[in-house]
C-alpha cells in the first residue's frame, strides 16, 4: 500500500485517515494475519476508526485483540508474536489521525477481498500495560542504579505516554511529577508536538525545582521525547541521542558495535561512538529498521538506533520506544548525572532550514545541488547516499535533501560558523531551485 511509510499514514481524519481507508487498511493486515493487537491513542476519532480497523481485520478472518487507550510502544510491545495496529497521529494536530501497523514487534508498510462470511474473526480483550512497564522498568535497570534521589518531571501533553511513562519511573523508584498526565484528545495543555515552546511550562517547573532533576516531554502517542535539563532548557536532540548511544556501545560485549542513525544528526554522535569503540550506520529517515537489517547481514551487532527524538533499543525491542528512553536516560541521570554526561559531547551550533522547491522540481534540483555544492565547497568531503551530505575538517558537516512529505529541499548544517555555513548552502540551494523551476 504506497500510502504507508516506516511512519505509517497520517492526516486529516475526514479527508485521508478516514473510515473507509481503516477498513481497508484492517482488511489488508487480516489477509496475512491470524492474531492482530488494536490500540490507539486518545483522540477524538480513534474509536471509530478502530471500529473500522477492527471491522476490516475480522471480515478477512483474523482475531482481534482489543489493547484499548495505550502508548505506541506498548502496542508494539504486544504486538510480539503476532500483528498490530495503531491508531494515532502521534505529534499531529487534534483534527488529525493516522496508522502505524506492526509485525512481532516491528513497523512494516502494507485491497483485499473479505473471507468467507462463517470464517469472520471474533475479538477479545487485553491489557498490555502492566506487563509493558515491567519489562521496560527491567531493561532500565540493566542500566543503571535505581534514580531514587531524582526527581522526573514528565509533562504527556495529554497523550498516552501518562499511562506508561509516569508509571514506570515509579517503579524505578524516580520521585515523579507528572504533568498533563490525563488522557485528552484535545491536548488542552499543550500542542502535541514538543518543542521548547510548547514545553515553556514544564521548563519553568523544572527550574523551580530543588535537587537533582530532569524534565520529560512527550509527544502524543509517547514514541518521542524531549530532555528538560535543571535550568529549564532544551537538551538538544543530537546530544542525547550520543549520550544514549555512547552508553551501550561502552555497555555492550560485542565484538563489533553499531549504532544505526540518519544522515541528519550530528557528527559529534560519530565522535562518541569512535571514542567507544564503535562504528556509526545511517540510513535514510525514517528507515531506522532497515538500517537495523542491513547491519547485521554485514556482520554487525547494533546495540542502539536512533533519530531526533526517536530511539529504538534492539535490547528491548524493535520498536521506536520514547518510555524506554525515558528510563534508560533517569537511571544515567541518577547515576552521573546530566551535565557530566554532556561534557565530553561536542555541541557544537546546530541549524535547520527548509527552502522552498516545487514536488517536480525536487529531482533536478537535487542534481543541480550535487554538481554546485561540492565546487563551492571543495575542501569539503561529499557523500550522496542520503541527500547531498559535506564533512569538513573539524567536524562541521552539511546535509541537502528533499523532503519526502512537504515541497521544501531541507538544509542541515553543524559548525562553529553555522551562520555563515548555513547562507553559503542556502545560496546554491536557492539559486538550484530556481533554475530547475524555470
Amino acid at each position: 500500500m504506497d500510502l504507508f511509510g516506516t511512519a505509517g499514514i497520517r492526516g486529516d481524519a475526514r479527508e485521508r485517515v478516514t473510515p473507509r481507508l481503516a477498513l481497508a487498511v484492517g482488511r489488508a493486515v487480516g489477509e496475512d494475519a491470524e492474531s492482530v493487537v488494536v490500540g490507539r491513542d486518545g483522540r477524538e476519532t480513534g474509536a471509530a476508526l478502530t471500529a473500522a480497523v477492527e471491522a476490516g481485520l475480522e471480515s478477512a478472518g483474523a482475531t482481534v485483540r482489543r489493547a484499548g487507550v495505550v502508548p505506541t510502544p506498548a502496542l508494539a510491545f504486544a504486538s510480539k508474536t503476532r500483528h498490530g495496529v495503531q491508531v494515532t497521529a502521534s505529534h499531529n494536530p487534534p483534527r488529525d489521525n493516522g496508522l502505524k501497523l506492526f509485525a512481532d514487534g516491528e513497523e512494516f508498510d502494507a485491497e483485499a477481498p473479505p473471507a468467507a462470511w462463517d470464517e469472520w474473526g471474533d475479538p477479545t480483550e487485553i491489557d498490555p500495560l502492566p506487563a509493558y512497564r515491567r519489562s521496560v522498568a527491567d531493561y532500565a535497570r540493566e542500566h543503571g542504579p535505581a534514580p531514587e534521589g531524582l526527581t522526573v518531571v514528565v509533562d504527556c501533553g495529554n497523550g498516552v505516554g501518562g499511562l506508561a511513562t509516569p508509571q514506570v519511573l515509579r517503579l524505578l523508584g524516580a520521585r515523579v511529577i507528572a504533568l498533563n498526565a490525563n488522557v485528552d484528545g484535545h491536548f488542552p495543555g499543550r500542542p502535541s508536538k514538543p518543542t521548547p515552546e510548547t514545553l515553556a511550562d514544564l521548563r519553568a517547573f523544572v527550574a523551580d525545582c530543588e535537587g537533582p532533576v530532569v524534565g520529560i516531554g512527550h509527544d502524543g502517542d509517547a514514541d518521542r521525547l524531549v530532555v528538560v535539563d535543571d535550568a529549564g532548557e532544551v537538551v538538544h536532540e543530537d546530544t542525547i541521542l550520543a549520550v544514549l548511544a555512547e552508553h551501550f556501545v561502552r555497555a555492550s560485549d560485542v565484538d563489533d558495535p553499531v549504532v544505526v542513525t540518519t544522515p541528519n544528526a550530528s557528527g559529534r554522535i560519530d565522535e562518541r561512538i569512535d571514542a567507544a569503540s564503535g562504528r556509526v550506520e545511517r540510513v535514510r529517515l525514517g528507515a531506522l529498521h532497515e538500517g537495523i537489517a542491513a547491519a547485521r547481514a554485514g556482520g554487525g551487532d547494533v546495540v542502539f538506533a536512533g533519530e531526533p527524538w526517536k530511539h529504538v533499543h534492539p535490547g528491548l525491542g524493535p520498536w521506536i520506544d520514547g518510555v524506554a528512553s525515558a528510563a534508560v536516560l533517569a537511571v544515567l541521570i541518577a547515576d552521573r548525572g546530566l551535565a557530566d554526561l554532556r561534557a565530553p559531547v561536542s555541541e557544537r551550533p546546530y541549524e535547520k532550514v527548509a527552502v522552498d522547491c516545487p514536488d517536480d522540481a525536487k529531482a533536478e534540483a537535487m542534481a543541480l545541488v550535487a554538481d554546485r555544492l561540492p565546487c563551492r565547497y571543495p575542501e569539503a568531503s561529499v557523500g550522496t547516499d542520503h541527500g547531498v551530505r559535506l564533512d569538513f575538517e573539524g567536524g562541521a558537516w552539511t546535509l541537502v535533501r528533499p523532503s519526502g512529505t512537504e515541497p521544501y529541499l531541507r538544509v542541515y548544517a553543524e559548525s562553529e560558523d553555522v551562520e555563515s555555513l548555513v547562507a553559503g548552502v542556502v545560496e546554491v540551494v536557492g539559486g538550484a531551485v530556481e533554475d530547475a523551476s524555470a
